[in-house]
């Protein structure tokens, strides 16, 4: 599996490239920003992109992500129950002080239990609201991509429109029964495992 994590945009967003090192089919996860470096490193592994999926609809999560698909001609995938947060997002980001381009819209939706392929790989799709109300994992090959579902040692904010305490902890209880020794590539900071998080994760104590 190839797997290149790229930190973009001023919230240092991870972006992140996975691709079949046989078929070089690829997905990127949640192109926040910097399309010129994303497509870059697409290029330099000459990999083809057939999907761009949106862990969630925040600005800093889908600022590139109209760029990439007309890069790549990929598809722009994401759950339905994001698609306000989706249409607020240049706004969201005026607010934080940022210019954003306009989004197109979503070619397609996913949804729990879904199955997210890049050439041999497959990821399958977790619903799990919380930070916003259509946020998504994606688990499969050993690893989970849980954009601000959880971070090293933390777990995504709530008090943005459609967050949710009370969703977040099941969210959370829920990646916690995937196996201990799973990779954890989070929407932003460094990876981490799913049993280091059992043992660490402040948010344990709110479960």
């Amino acid at each position: 599996m190839i797997l290149k994590k790229l930190v973009v945009g001023p919230l240092q967003e991870n972006c992140y490239i996975v691709g079949d090192k046989k078929t070089k089919q690829a997905i990127v996860i949640d192109p926040g920003d910097e399309p010129d470096r994303i497509l870059d490193e697409i290029k330099e592994h000459g990999l083809e992109v057939s999907a761009v999926i949106l862990t969630h609809a925040h600005f800093d999560h889908v600022g590139a992500a109209g760029d990439i698909r007309k890069g790549t001609g990929a598809k722009i995938l994401m759950h339905k129950d994001d698609m306000e947060a989706y249409g607020l997002a240049k706004e969201q980001a005026f607010f934080w002080g940022y210019e954003m381009e306009d989004l197109p819209q979503p070619d397609g939706f996913v949804d729990e239990g879904d199955e997210i392929k890049a050439g041999n790989l497959g990821f399958r799709v977790m619903h799990t609201p919380g930070h916003s109300q259509g946020g998504i994992c994606l688990y499969g090959e050993g690893v989970v991509f849980t954009g601000d579902t959880i971070f090293q040692g933390s777990v995504g904010r709530t008090d943005f429109p459609g967050g949710s305490i009370e969703e977040l902890r099941e969210s959370f209880r829920r990646l916690l029964d995937l196996p201990e020794d799973t990779k954890v590539f989070s929407g932003h900071g460094p990876e981490t495992t799913i049993g280091t998080e059992k043992r660490e994760n402040f948010f344990m104590n709110e479960i």
